[in-house]
């Protein structure tokens, strides 16, 4: 049996091979860091308190994690079905459009509470009809899912600049963006949330969407691994002639998982356009529906671990920042490769230490027989 199929422990898959990962990436950053002169134990620190040192450090970490929660579960959806999506980016544009559409024509009427449900649907079923076209292909055509959804998300940014400047822009505006929300357009912040643990989020945008993020982590949880779809899924992704064999539906079980796939994508705008700009705006998405790919690898597909996984990165993004304020030597570009680094061992070079693993448990087995 090949080290990639051998069977380890599950602590060791969840939790210490993605732990090793984690430090390997941060010694050979600490190792960059230290040739430019400069003391990696003082680097993470600084980032470690910029992170979560405060309330408003804490918001910042949270507000980049919920991104990244909904990025993830949309990369893990489809991934249980033996589809890679790399469309999540493009889905979470359009999916800022369906949840600002909403805003702009109900925040004058209604309060947020009311708006919130329909724009959490508006941005489902725009990100969800974004991926039924790739979805589609796969499963009618053969298409490649990675290929098709490459080239949705440029098709997606190159459709929101044109609506933005030429369609959704107030008149006389210079911004390509829609006019800010109206309070009931809006989803109110979580500081109730941190002043019951004695703190403040101060100008951190966290609000509601982490909590839906969160209730969709659990959602995604019950349909995979306790609903009869989520074992077509599951059995599908793990091998797909075997399960269309036994009667599994190939093109349905396809098209499904990859619209759910893109809704999770798309409910990601909620954060960013009701939450923090209170617009829709150009490249909002900031790369987070590609960031969803690491958290979901480095999650290992399952929302625990995507969780775990995305507030990782938000602490990477929020300290990080801090860190280039607090030790400029540290450029804006070395916490990118820093994070790159953490991407890279998280998806690329995951099975990196899984061979010895293999070979260190397989040899305590022989001997403990």
């Amino acid at each position: 049996m090949s080290t990639a199929n051998a069977p380890l422990p599950g602590w060791v898959t969840f939790i210490l091979m993605p732990l090793l990962n984690l430090v390997t990436a941060l010694a050979i950053s600490g190792l960059v860091i230290w040739m430019i002169g400069q003391n990696p134990l003082d680097a993470l620190t600084v980032l470690i308190n910029g992170a979560l040192g405060n309330g408003m450090g804490i918001g910042f970490t949270l507000f980049y994690a919920t991104n990244f929660i909904f990025t993830g579960l949309s990369v893990a959806m489809a991934y249980h079905a033996g589809l890679f999506n790399i469309g999540s980016e493009g889905q979470a544009y359009i999916g800022g459009l369906g949840c600002a559409l909403v805003a702009l024509a109900l925040d004058q009427y209604v309060p947020w509470y009311v708006t919130m449900p329909i724009a959490v649907l508006g941005a489902a079923i725009f990100g969800a009809a974004w991926a039924f076209i790739p979805a589609w292909l796969q499963a009618k055509r053969g298409s490649h899912i990675v290929i098709t959804t490459i080239m949705f998300n440029f098709i997606a940014a190159a459709l929101m600049v044109y609506l933005l400047v030429h369609v959704l822009k107030p008149a006389g505006a210079m911004s390509p963006e829609t006019r800010g929300f109206l309070p009931g357009g809006q989803l109110p912040s979580l500081n109730w949330l941190m002043a019951i643990f004695g703190s403040r989020l101060g100008p951190a945008p966290l609000n509601v969407s982490f909590i839906i993020a969160l209730v969709m982590c659990v959602a995604v949880w019950f349909l995979i691994w306790r609903t009869k779809f989520g074992y077509s899924v599951r059995a599908l992704g793990m091998n797909a002639t075997a399960a269309t064999y036994a009667g599994i539906p190939y093109a349905r079980t396809v098209i499904i998982a990859m619209l759910l796939s893109g809704g999770l994508a798309g409910m990601m705008a909620l954060n960013v356009v009701m939450g923090s700009a209170d617009r829709l705006q150009v490249e909002f998405a900031g790369g987070a529906g590609f960031v969803g790919i690491a958290v979901s690898l480095m999650g290992r597909s399952h929302p625990l671990g995507i969780v775990l996984a995305a507030i990782l990165f938000g602490i990477l993004y929020q300290g990080g920042a801090q860190v280039s304020f607090m030790m400029p030597e540290i450029t804006r570009d070395m916490i990118v490769m820093i994070q790159g680094l953490v991407i890279l061992f998280a998806g690329a070079l995951e099975f990196l230490y899984r061979p010895a693993l293999v070979r260190l448990f397989s040899r305590r087995q022989m001997l403990e027989a």
